[in-house]
């Protein structure tokens, strides 16, 4: 299997393109800001063919580059229905104004073709099966996307915004909720094997059983205490 990512633009977002192999068709996972160059050489790189953009959340700085990733290779952009208004009204997202420059630089709204994502829902696309698990927390809409364990590479979780190397994303922003963020951790997270890579939205990659001994949400989690309290603002928009 071909994973290639890199962060893009002003908030270092992840971007991931995943493939069978090298010469075949992909799926986009989260294009944010500024990250069209980065997309083309990456393709180009690789010989790839892009079938569907897949979102992990709503936030711009995950979906800033997907009304022209969408519309210059002709696919459709996946996302969970309550994260979907995000794309057309990303400063109703953040409870604020990200400011007039920035906004001048993006494409506002929805690509021709969006499909909505369901929990538990497995996808089939460009020969690859992705589980998805919704895990608000973050976002009333994120999702995560699982790849199961091939003969080349151990599982892998897409995790978004919800799980990072040693912490986790942020709950301050409409639509966050510290005690939803641990019951999507819990649920989502804890029961996979701990070799599985964890490829979050923000950071470096990171494995479950590493963020089990040593993330202090995660670990707080598995202890059974889930006041919340300690999901306070960390990494993401």
């Amino acid at each position: 299997m071909l994973i290639a990512g890199f962060p893009a633009g002003a908030w270092g977002t992840n971007c991931y393109l995943v493939a069978p192999a090298a010469g075949e068709e992909c799926v986009i996972i989260d294009p944010g800001h500024q990250a069209t160059d980065g997309v083309a050489e990456t393709i180009a790189k690789h010989r790839l063919k892009p079938v569907a953009v897949i979102l992990t959340h709503g936030h711009i700085d995950h979906v800033a580059s997907v009304v022209p990733v969408c519309g210059a290779h002709g696919v459709p952009a996946w996302i969970h229905p309550s994260d979907r208004y995000m794309m057309s009204d990303p400063e109703k997202a953040l409870g604020r104004s990200i400011g007039m420059p920035l906004m001048g630089e993006l494409t506002v709204g929805e690509p021709d073709d969006v499909k909505e994502l369901g929990d538990g829902v497995e996808l089939e696309l460009a020969g690859l099966r992705l589980g998805v698990a919704h895990a608000p927390g973050h976002t009333k809409g994120s999702v995560t996307f699982r790849v199961p364990e091939a003969a080349d590479i151990p599982p892998v979780l897409f995790s978004g915004d919800l799980l990072f190397a040693g912490s986790v994303g942020r709950t301050d922003l409409p639509g966050g909720d510290p005690a939803e963020m641990l019951e999507s951790l819990g649920r989502v997270c804890l029961p996979l094997d701990d070799s599985t890579v964890v490829l979050s939205g923000h950071g470096p990659q990171t494995t479950i059983g590493r963020e089990r001994a040593t993330n202090p949400y995660l670990r707080e989690v598995a202890a059974g205490y889930g006041s919340g309290e300690s999901a306070a603002p960390r990494r993401g928009m």
